[in-house]
């Protein structure tokens, strides 16, 4: 079942891991061993969270990488959705072949 209009994962990551521990970007960039640039750009909801920054994340947090691909494949999902009625798509059957 689809959540409605579910948070951006970077949203998450913001609320529940770094504003609980008062981390900057900056400083939680680097114990990610990413750019500054890119954990901003997940924060603020312009980039996907990646398999491989999930598994920084589940290692940094002490989460499951799978629950960051989760929240990455809701929010894509929801958003694929809403363009469904732009898709030029032929419903394809047994009975129409």
């Amino acid at each position: 079942m689809l959540m409605h209009n579910p948070p951006h994962p970077g949203e998450i990551l913001k609320k529940l891991c770094l504003e609980p521990l008062n981390l900057t970007i900056t400083d939680a960039a680097k114990a990610l061993g990413v750019s500054r640039k890119t954990l901003s750009s997940i924060l603020n909801g312009r980039i996907r969270i990646s398999p491989e920054m999930a598994v920084r994340l589940s290692i940094a947090f002490d989460t499951t990488a799978q629950s960051w691909m989760n929240q990455q494949a809701q929010y894509d999902l929801w958003q694929a959705e809403q363009h469904r009625s732009e898709l030029n798509v032929t419903r394809l059957s047994t009975a129409s072949i």
